[in-house]
């Protein structure tokens, strides 16, 4: 556009050359060569109060021109003391914040993901999060989660959890699984250790018993009612030992909420397991693997939303979308959250941005800024030159009328 501007002026200091030297030959040049004389003083006028903003017209160091440069401290002082005054005040911002539904915006996103500017952002966010991720220390930071993961495992108490665990899981009759699988186990450890029990029986048995062969009798009674048992136990759910089993696993959860020598034992065996080398190297490679699957989440955004994870995201905004009492407390959260930051850190960005002006030199303040105003500047030299030389025509008109 800085072409532009610049071309229109050199034509109407041509136009004006030709229209002076033609002037005799009709009288319509007159209003020619008013119009070019016009425009091209508009221009250069409006070229040099431009120029004059940012540098210093043709390399002269005329009063008062490269304004910019000269006072961008004042600048950056004056842009921080407005951006305070009139944006980062608290009730400024609360008040703007109550026009915002951002859990509504978040809804639409996360049940509607748009296209376009949406995946530019969830690309640009998830290169962001995977050099974040990439860029840490795996085993300074590995230390630490391992570290804040078994701090909040020693100060939680874990025995009443287990307990109501238990006793929501008996109430939902998810126990019985539990059970099956117990009796199963029984019987194919009878059935892998049937050799050793008849050795058993055989060692213990008197000389009299080996010699009438009764040891292998009372073998094979033992056994095959122990496999009766536990046939009879895998399918009656209400077997008297099934019942004695549920009794205890009943009175367990009872102990583990209530009986302080029960949740003492529990929290010892707690300690004591935090404290093995085998737990902290389960809490690295739980760290481990949850680093590598959000660093293919981070890689590959597209993969992970139409994934699990996909549907998660788009069951909370759906979640969010319906339940307006959960929207409200989101946006609540959200403004006083916002608020807060204006109230506690409103000085510390304003310096930042007075220091940050401060800091840059001359020719960083004037390309930015002038990249920041961009074409309107040069309109303003191309609209200059025009009305200049419609000004001009016109008070040749009047000239010529009079």
């Amino acid at each position: 556009m800085r072409r532009v501007a610049t071309a229109l002026l050199i034509a109407m200091a041509l136009l004006f050359l030709v229209s002076r030297s033609l002037v005799a030959s009709h009288p319509a040049w007159g209003f020619v060569r008013a119009f070019a004389e016009a425009a091209m003083v508009g221009g250069l006028a409006d070229w040099f109060a431009v120029t004059a903003l940012f540098r210093h017209p043709l390399g002269l160091p005329i009063p008062h021109t490269a304004i910019v440069p000269k006072n961008k401290d004042r600048i950056g002082d004056t842009l921080a003391s407005f951006l305070r005054t009139n944006f980062l005040v608290p009730r400024v911002v609360g008040r703007r914040m109550r026009r915002l539904d951002v859990a509504n915006a978040v809804a639409r996103w996360l049940t509607d993901p748009p296209e376009g500017a949406g995946g530019r952002f969830r690309q640009g966010a998830s290169r962001m999060v995977a050099q974040v991720l990439e860029s840490l220390d795996p085993a300074r930071f590995g230390g630490m989660a391992k570290a804040a993961v078994a701090n909040r495992l020693r100060q939680t108490e874990m025995s009443p959890i287990a307990g109501q665990l238990l006793n929501a899981a008996m109430a939902q009759q998810r126990h019985q699984p539990v059970l099956d699988a117990a009796i199963r186990w029984a019987g194919a450890a009878l059935g892998s250790n049937e050799p050793l029990m008849r050795a058993m029986i055989h060692q213990r048995a008197g000389a009299i018993l080996r010699w009438t062969g009764l040891d292998e009798t009372i073998a094979d009674k033992l056994i095959a009612g122990l496999n009766n048992l536990i046939a009879e136990m895998a399918a009656d759910p209400q077997h008297p030992l099934r019942l004695k089993a549920e009794e205890g696993l009943d009175r367990l959860a009872w102990d583990l909420q209530h009986d302080s020598a029960m949740r003492e034992r529990v929290e010892r065996v707690k300690v004591e397991l935090i404290a093995n080398p085998a737990m902290a190297r389960w809490l690295d490679g739980l760290w481990e693997q949850a680093r590598a699957a959000l660093l293919r989440i981070a890689r590959d955004p597209e993969a992970a939303m139409t994934g699990q994870l996909g549907e998660v995201l788009h069951q909370i905004g759906a979640t969010l979308r319906d339940d307006r009492r959960l929207a409200l407390s989101i946006n609540r959260f959200v403004r006083r959250a916002v608020v807060g930051i204006a109230a506690s850190y409103g000085d510390a960005i304003v310096r930042l941005v007075s220091e940050t002006v401060r800091g840059w030199d001359e020719r960083t303040i004037t390309n930015r800024l002038e990249n920041a105003v961009g074409r309107d500047l040069q309109f303003i030299r191309i609209n200059g030159t025009v009305v200049g030389g419609l000004v001009g025509l016109a008070i040749h008109l009047i000239d010529v009328l009079l």
